[in-house]
């Protein structure tokens, strides 16, 4: 029996603990030089590069290669392309139309937009779940249902039905015409 899945020597685990520390380090530096945007999820985009940052983490405390400093420099590297990205989303409608989703209507009132939930494969069940953990106790609450460009689905709901909703909320929202 191969005891190597269970156990390992005492120097394997001090340079993991060694790793560990360093690449914490460099996740500090990084994340204060980048700022606080850096594990925001304003799009699909910052959602992928949070993820890589972690599994670069994950590779460099649980394995040999890679190296720290090659996990430094992959880092390093994956917020400079956040940083540039961001820099460019920021003036450039070019660049927006092509890292950020558009938001979807998938609800007006309580009328369920059946295309846009097709679109965003959202089912029935997803919506109704979105609906009750919004607090929404009864369909004439709920004002508008957005699937932000992020993925994550709002609720806008109101206990007064007759409470307007703000048009410039949904600016921007496919789907969304008064």
């Amino acid at each position: 029996m191969d005891s190597s899945w269970i156990f390992t020597s005492w120097q394997t685990v001090f340079m993991a603990l060694i790793s560990t520390i360093g690449i914490y380090i460099v996740l500090i530096v990084f994340t204060r030089i980048s700022g606080l945007r850096s594990f925001s999820k304003m799009s699909s985009f910052d959602f992928a590069i949070t993820v890589a940052i972690g599994s670069v983490l994950a590779s460099t405390i649980l394995f040999r290669p890679p190296s720290l400093v090659h996990a430094a420099v992959a880092m390093g590297s994956l917020f400079g392309i956040q940083m540039l990205v961001a820099y460019f989303r920021g003036n450039s409608a070019i660049m927006r139309k092509l890292v950020d989703n558009e938001p979807l209507l998938l609800m007006k009132n309580t009328e369920i937009i059946e295309e846009n939930l097709k679109r965003a494969k959202v089912t029935h069940s997803d919506l109704r779940a979105k609906l009750r953990e919004a607090n929404v106790t009864k369909m004439t609450q709920v004002q508008a249902v957005v699937m932000e460009s992020t993925g994550d689905i709002a609720v806008l709901h109101h206990d007064d039905p007759n409470h307007d909703l703000d048009d410039a909320l949904l600016e921007g929202v496919q789907g969304w015409n008064k």
